[in-house]
């Protein structure tokens, strides 16, 4: 009989401990896997013809040791047109949104992508996204 109710105590903290452990395996391998997406931009062209960009990213994981410390714009062809550095952890802040003013783009580049870094894993791990740009200040 007293082998019965420890086998049941057992058994019943075992699945207790089940349900824990499994969403904490979770959030822990989402946070590990976590990386800053790239959620809106906005391109507005300047009277003078340049760009200023608004960049919303998030990355709900940013810590001082981890966080999405900069985001930049690339032509179709993967060249680098504009960085955004971000000098700190925006933890408090998400998704947050920061502006890139006086970015000059030649006049055949009709769409950028936005991409965000990681400060460990680097860039392209998270969601980009394409932005037209049209004309008009």
């Amino acid at each position: 009989m007293r082998t019965a109710y420890l086998l049941i105590i057992v058994l019943l903290l075992a699945l207790a401990g089940c349900g824990d452990d499994g969403d904490d395996a979770t959030t822990a391998a989402a946070e590990a896997a976590g990386v800053p997406d790239v959620v809106s931009a906005v391109a507005t062209q300047e009277a003078e013809g340049t760009w200023t960009f608004s960049v919303t990213v998030s990355s709900p994981y940013d810590s001082p040791e981890r966080f999405a410390d900069a985001w930049r714009v690339l032509d179709p062809e993967g060249n680098q047109l504009a960085e955004r550095t971000l000098a700190h952890d925006h933890a408090g802040e998400q998704p947050f949104t920061r502006s890139l003013p006086n970015v000059s783009i030649p006049p055949n580049v009709e769409r950028v992508t936005i991409e965000a870094r990681d400060s460990r894993d680097g860039y392209g791990t998270g969601k980009s996204i394409e932005v037209r740009l049209t004309g008009g200040a």
